[in-house]
């Protein structure tokens, strides 16, 4: 900030504080919702607190990345509305200090928030996300009623390392499984395999499955063909069914993939005319949300400035609806991107060029009085 000319080291003084306030802020509030969501059953089925706190703050990173761009404008709008509610903006402009030298010291702060956002987002964020992928599933390897099937009548689906689903009926405490049931699916057709086990444990620290007293049965054409006994037997799994970050059929989100990994699926699938509506807007999602730090700087002041030219202050209310209407925004495009109702650039770039828009009629009108 030294290189920067008083004025502008001014506004950036003013600025930060209610950044990092503001960060903290929404850092906590995106952390919370975690903790409804996933911690607080896991805690309630017995999980080892330890774990649960290390999964907790892996968390963070990623609720960094996101709060950044949001915790921008929100300082950006309470810090200049301070300094017009202090006349300190009048002050500048009675000294012939225009009121659009504004712009450059946000947009400086806009462009290493991004950067900041890239970082945090390509680099740290996918690392934190695999290794509470790993944490998460060592919670569930050490207490298998974290699955939340103690009650009558539930069921879990989990699957082993043939795709094959497994069909969990109870476990009682201690982590003993009863009424095991895996089934080999045909799509469009009836099961080629079953095995049924009457008990069954998860094997401490590892993804193996331990079956006792079972039956295995092939089918054809619905009927059965082999009938088998075993007092016990070994099934690995792929997953059990807690990731955090995992879609229905356990697989990882692909914006905590890797930027070249997702890169190369994407040119894989347009290639081949595959249409995988959740890649696509990720991957565009990847370069958008630090970009909006950029885009939410720029409608931030360009807000400041009309609202100080026509004598109203904006305050901590506005503040906080303009955030949360943004925040709401991008949750709506993101959604409708991923669900191919909008083509991934426009799902993922949408809340910033409206932004952008916004910030650029209200400059338009500033310039009209």
């Amino acid at each position: 900030m030294r290189g920067l000319p008083t004025f502008e080291r001014y506004v950036l003084n003013e600025i930060l504080p209610f950044l990092f306030g503001a960060l903290a802020a929404v850092i906590s509030l995106l952390v919370v919702g975690s903790l409804e969501k996933v911690i607080a059953p896991l805690l309630a089925k017995g999980a080892d607190p330890v774990l649960v706190a290390r999964v907790l703050a892996l968390n963070v990173p990623e609720a960094a990345a996101q709060a950044l761009p949001i915790a921008l404008m929100f300082a950006t709008l309470l810090g200049l509305s301070r300094l017009a509610a202090d006349s300190e903006l009048k002050s500048a402009l009675a000294a012939g200090i225009p009121a659009t030298r504004l712009f450059r010291p946000v947009l400086t702060l806009g462009l290493a928030v991004t950067a900041l956002a890239f970082a945090l987002g390509e680099g740290l964020v996918p690392r934190a996300r695999s290794e509470a992928r790993q944490v998460q599933r060592q919670i569930v390897l050490d207490n298998p009623r974290v699955l939340g099937l103690n009650a009558a009548g539930q069921n879990a689906v989990l699957r082993d390392a043939l795709g094959r689903a497994i069909s969990i009926g109870q476990i009682l405490p201690g982590g003993e499984l009863r009424d095991l049931r895996v089934v080999t699916m045909q799509a469009g057709l009836p099961p080629r395999e079953v095995i049924t086990a009457a008990s069954g444990r998860l094997r401490p620290g590892s993804t193996v499955l331990e079956l006792r007293d079972g039956q295995r049965v092939t089918y054809q054409d619905a009927r059965p063909v082999t009938v088998l006994t075993f007092q016990s037997g070994t099934l690995p799994l792929q997953d059990t069914g807690t990731e955090l970050g995992a879609d229905g059929n356990g697989d990882l989100n692909p914006i905590y993939e890797p930027l070249p990994t997702l890169i190369a699926r994407t040119n894989t699938y347009r290639a081949q005319g595959i249409n995988s509506p959740a890649d696509f807007t990720a991957l565009h999602r990847k370069f958008a949300g630090p970009l909006a730090a950029l885009a939410l700087a720029f409608f931030a002041v360009a807000l400041a400035v009309f609202s100080f030219r026509s004598g109203r202050d904006l305050g901590m209310v506005w503040a906080l609806l303009l955030t949360f209407a943004y925040y709401a925004t991008f949750s709506v495009f993101r959604i409708m991107g991923e669900n191919g109702a909008l083509p991934g650039a426009v799902a993922a770039y949408a809340p910033d060029l409206i932004a952008v828009a916004a910030g650029a009629a209200l400059l338009w009108l500033t310039a009209r009085r």
